[in-house]
């Protein structure tokens, strides 16, 4: 399974790791594992709730709470198959564009792959 640190989150979308630790701490249901060193890695499903509470909270202009509320309530909800489709692809694009990235560095002669 695919997961990323805290640059490459930020990257993503478009985010401060600032931001990223206060709405992890405001919101219980953002809570991404730890490795042995204490730092946090995304999994893609992470980063679909970051990027869905992004739009929620900036893009529609709730407010966290109100946005956090607003998340929970559509992750209650019964998805519809092509919900469920929509989200797994969002996440196969994420994964697609770090592929790109890694490519790009290699090309490019930067370092190679991270983990």
């Amino acid at each position: 399974m695919a997961s990323y640190g805290m640059g490459e989150a930020e990257l993503i979308l478009g985010l401060p790791a600032s931001t990223l630790r206060h709405w992890e701490h405001e919101l219980s249901i953002l809570g991404p594992r730890k490795d042995q060193f204490g730092r946090r890695r995304y999994s893609t499903a992470d980063l679909r709730l970051f990027l869905r509470l992004k739009h929620l909270a900036l893009g529609k202009g709730l407010g966290l709470s109100a946005a956090g509320e607003a998340l929970l309530a559509e992750l209650g909800a019964p998805q519809s198959e092509a919900r469920a489709r929509i989200a797994q692809l969002r996440g196969e694009l994420i994964v697609l564009y770090f592929a790109a990235v890694e490519a790009g560095r290699v090309l490019d002669g930067g370092p190679g792959p991270r983990s």
